[in-house]
């Protein structure tokens, strides 16, 4: 059993000796590339140390025993041990999405239900901020089309990380499973009757590309500005200050309005943009891929329904991984961590099956 983490092991150790070659750090580009491969495997290295270690001891344990009774507790004790840094190793060897620590930019759209959806649409928002308060992430309004009782029709957020992040913490880690359609049953403020509607918002998250992640022609954009739209201010709606880009090969389209500057919502709309093709690299990589690889969680079509909000019963329901609670109160104040765990968990699950 684990016969192939010896390989891991040789290759820790030829990452530990090229780390202490000084001649390494000249290349940066290079020796981050190491130190996150040598960081990757380091907890992978200990745990399967301990599990050796743990099972030479019950051995020993278990001679000792037939000599002396008093060492029977002592083999059940290491005996759970055991288990559970098998468990531990078994989840560690699953494998890792590349982008895992990347930061990412989250999208949300108001869907069906007119007013009602935008309205939804910036409950949603509030409940990520506040998720990302909670777990010490910055985040950054690129940009946000309002609606007129006071939601959004579209919003986008830089989400980031601060400082080190611990494997499978990172930041599209733990928000890649949002995306999707997001669905409320609520008493609309809108509706004097007093009714339940349904509505709809739909969320997109894909992770921050940085410049060598994406390499973009600058002949294959077509640049466009125009007048910005939306809650008036200094310089909007007065100058051609609002950008548009499109990536003629793809056809990927990404804008950008709030900055005061053209150049400053281009360089948002930059952001958008490499970040949309790195998303749509990664999907075709996937569907090129054999099923076995690929999360059963990740891969729900984006247009089915995800996660109902059902307010009237203070319920939280997860359709991808059967997950019901309700405390939807908390959940829209950021207590998102037992909703994105139960994804954590069935996406691990399904990649243990297959491997």
């Amino acid at each position: 059993m684990f016969e192939a983490v010896e390989e891991l092991v040789a290759e820790h150790a030829d990452l530990e000796k090229k780390l202490a070659d000084p001649s390494v750090h000249a290349d940066q580009a290079n020796a981050r590339k190491l130190n996150k491969r040598y960081a990757e495997l380091t907890p992978i290295v200990a745990t399967y140390r301990s599990w050796k270690q743990t099972g030479d001891d019950i051995e020993t344990a278990r001679e000792l025993a037939a000599d002396d009774p008093d060492f029977a507790a002592e083999v059940k004790e290491l005996d759970k041990q055991r288990e559970e840094l098998t468990e531990k190793l078994r989840l560690l060897l699953v494998p890792r999405d590349p982008s895992d620590d990347k930061d990412v930019i989250l999208e949300i759209k108001a869907g069906a239900g007119g007013d009602e959806s935008a309205l939804f649409a910036g409950d949603l928002l509030r409940m990520y901020l506040r998720y990302a308060e909670r777990v010490g992430w910055k985040t950054e309004i690129i940009d946000a089309t309002e609606s007129e009782l006071g939601g959004y029709k579209d919003v986008q957020v830089a989400v980031k990380a601060r400082g080190q992040i611990e494997p499978g913490q990172g930041v599209w880690a733990r928000l890649k499973y949002e995306g999707g359609v997001h669905r409320v049953q609520r008493v609309p403020a809108t509706e004097s009757q007093g009714r339940i509607h349904t509505s709809a918002a739909g969320v997109l998250v894909t992770p921050e590309a940085e410049e060598v992640d994406v390499e973009i022609n600058p002949n294959d954009l077509r640049i466009d500005v125009y007048r910005s739209s939306g809650p008036g201010g200094q310089s909007v709606n007065t100058t051609d200050s609002a950008v548009r880009i499109t990536h003629l090969p793809t056809g990927v389209v990404a804008s950008c309005q709030n900055e005061k500057s053209q150049l400053q919502n281009k360089e948002q709309a930059m952001r958008i943009l490499r970040s949309r093709l790195l998303a749509a690299a990664q999907e075709e990589a996937e569907r090129e891929a054999a099923d076995a690889r690929r999360s059963q969680v990740r891969t729900v079509d984006r247009s089915e329904k995800i996660r109902t909000y059902n307010y009237p019963e203070n319920r939280i329901s997860d359709h991808r991984v059967g997950f019901k609670a309700y405390n939807l109160d908390q959940v829209l104040d950021g207590d998102l961590a037992a909703v994105i765990q139960a994804c954590v968990d069935a996406d691990s699950a399904a990649k243990l099956a297959a491997a």
